[in-house]
């Protein structure tokens, strides 16, 4: 029993070790790896090597793909340009492999009591963020010897060993049942190198052979998918399809290489033995396999390798198959759409007339995703369903993402050589962004208002309803107006602005007094009468943005 609590003691400080050093690594890495990750160009070959650098330094294939999903998910980098690194964050995290068939184990105790001083008693971040990553690799190297300790009993064990002497890939149906088990294994951990690290243990120990390590250590390659997987869930259309490209290319990968595996091992032991002059992998001494753990490493690398360079040359076709098993419909195309400019041209920047038209049409176009938001928010109430509701979320990150974009193009502009003229209107043009932006953060105030009466089954009395009513469709008046002025360039919007401003403002009063009046005739309950009076408040400040925006269309801020 003591053995068992060493092996899964060792496996929790292996973890925690990883954990860690990638944190502590990420850390270190900081704002320069995510602009090094802004680097990819559309060039296939340039995203690879720019993942495979990343995931070596940060050590984790993982905080990668996640990364690069939340990229593709906020607009910052295209599915293909994803696809490319997500390629090179497969060989970049072998390198951790590598490192554990070291047998550098006596460093792990120094490591975490350097790591631990340089944490604790330097006073610096950075020295702070060195010492975590310090302290990490110290408690993987010695959570890897306790896994070792632990099995090395157990290697003794005739009930134990014949656990694993059915368990080996002698044929077809094994090589598949031991993938299978790595992929498992992976998905529970969510940690491809603890499974490598347990293989190794394994293995070492004489519990495992070189080919039933190298199907595992393939099965652990499907597994790690799932991280990127749960990462796009709620993501958008092109976040799921990196993701799923990630899992076809290390399914598809796996496929291959296991009607190839008699192939594949014995080429991993030609380049290891003539490379590196060691002996046979699964070569015993003292009932330990002292050459394995090398062979298994190198495993893992060539099969990341070969299926990188593959599919590399092979990447439009896993594109089209990733948007095949990623099927889009009407609603998710529009939305997916939204992520990024459409009109927009930084060929034109000095063209500033050209510029300020594209700007113009970015903006109408912005201010229409508000009033689509706005109707399906608003209409929810009603309708109490929480899935039409919840697309104002995938909006509201558009919207974010429209008005950075517009914002930094619009910047541009003004920094190069335009007229007073041009220079006014750039400044109304940026108000009419920062307005829309805040009438949509309003409806999302509006969207979670509703979402809590809808979960705690709420409602409005009947005049409530009705002032609901009243001002929301006011509010939408507005809103249709001022859009409507950008689209025309009404310049005489400021009358009727100024007339809907008043009458929202003077609703609001006159609607939160009489409830007030019925709140102490008991006519309103207290709870969903607090929601109303919030949302009066919330639509008042969307009819301020409304008019802020007609001031920018008729330029007079």
């Amino acid at each position: 029993m003591s053995s068992i609590f060493q092996v899964f003691g060792g496996l929790a400080v292996f973890l925690f070790g990883m954990k860690i050093m990638s944190e502590g690594l990420q850390k270190i890495a900081g704002k320069r790896m995510r602009q090094f990750l802004g680097l990819v160009s559309n060039n296939r070959f340039v995203g690879c090597g720019i993942g495979t650098v990343v995931t070596s330094v940060i050590q984790s294939s993982s905080a990668t793909t996640v990364m690069l999903v939340g990229f593709v998910n906020a607009g910052l980098m295209t599915f293909t340009q994803a696809i490319g690194v997500v390629l090179g964050a497969n060989v970049g995290t072998t390198v951790t492999a590598q490192l554990i068939a070291f047998n550098i184990e006596s460093y792990a105790l120094p490591a975490i009591a350097a790591g631990f001083l340089m944490r604790y008693f330097t006073g610096r971040r950075r020295w702070s963020y060195i010492g975590d990553a310090l302290m990490g690799f110290g408690f993987v190297f010695y959570g890897l010897t306790l896994m070792k300790a632990g099995f090395a009993p157990l290697s003794g064990d005739s009930d134990f060993i014949s656990i694993f002497t059915g368990f080996t890939a002698d044929h077809l149906g094994n090589i598949i049942l031991c993938v299978l088990a790595g992929t498992v294994l992976t998905m529970v951990l969510q940690s491809s190198s603890a499974v490598v690290g347990i293989t190794m243990a394994l293995a070492s120990q004489g519990l495992l052979d070189f080919r039933t390590g190298v199907a595992l250590i393939l099965g652990d390659n499907i597994g790690t998918t799932i991280t990127a997987e749960l990462a796009s869930v709620g993501a958008n259309l092109n976040a799921h399809r990196t993701a799923r490209a990630h899992t076809l290319f290390n399914v598809i990968g796996v496929a291959i290489m296991v009607i190839l595996f008699p192939y594949f091992t014995d080429l991993v032991v030609w380049l290891t033995s003539g490379l590196m002059e060691i002996g046979p992998p699964d070569l015993l001494s003292a009932g330990q396999r002292p050459n394995i753990a090398r062979y298994l490493a190198n495993s893992h690398t060539l099969f990341n390798v070969i299926n990188a360079l593959f599919f590399l040359l092979m990447l439009p076709l896993l594109v089209k198959a990733a948007i095949w098993l990623t099927p889009i419909n009407k609603e998710e195309a529009g939305l997916d759409e939204l992520y990024h400019i459409k009109y927009i041209d930084f060929k034109y920047i000095d063209t500033p007339s050209v510029a300020l038209a594209q700007a113009r049409a970015e903006i109408l176009r912005m201010g229409q995703t508000v009033q689509l938001m706005y109707q399906d928010v608003i209409g929810s109430l009603k309708q109490r369903q929480t899935k039409k509701l919840a697309l104002w979320r995938k909006r509201e990150d558009a919207l974010d993402n429209l008005q950075k974009e517009i914002t930094q193009f619009l910047v541009r502009v003004m920094q190069g050589s335009i007229m007073d003229e041009e220079s006014r209107e750039v400044v109304s043009l940026m108000r009419m962004v920062n307005n829309l932006e805040r009438i949509g953060d309003g409806i999302e105030h509006i969207a979670h208002l509703i979402e809590d009466l809808i979960e705690e089954k709420l409602s409005f009395s009947e005049e409530g309803l009705h002032d609901y009513d009243a001002i929301s469709q006011k509010v939408k008046e507005f809103l249709d107006l001022v859009v409507e002025a950008i689209r025309s360039e009404d310049k005489g919007v400021m009358h009727r602005a100024l007339e809907m401003e008043v009458l929202i403002d003077s609703m609001r009063e006159e609607m939160k007094t009489n409830h007030l009046g019925r709140l102490q005739c008991g006519i309103c309950s207290v709870d969903p009468g607090l929601i109303l009076v919030d949302m009066l408040a919330v639509f008042e400040k969307m009819g301020d943005f409304c008019y802020n925006i007609a001031q920018g269309v008729a330029g007079v801020k």
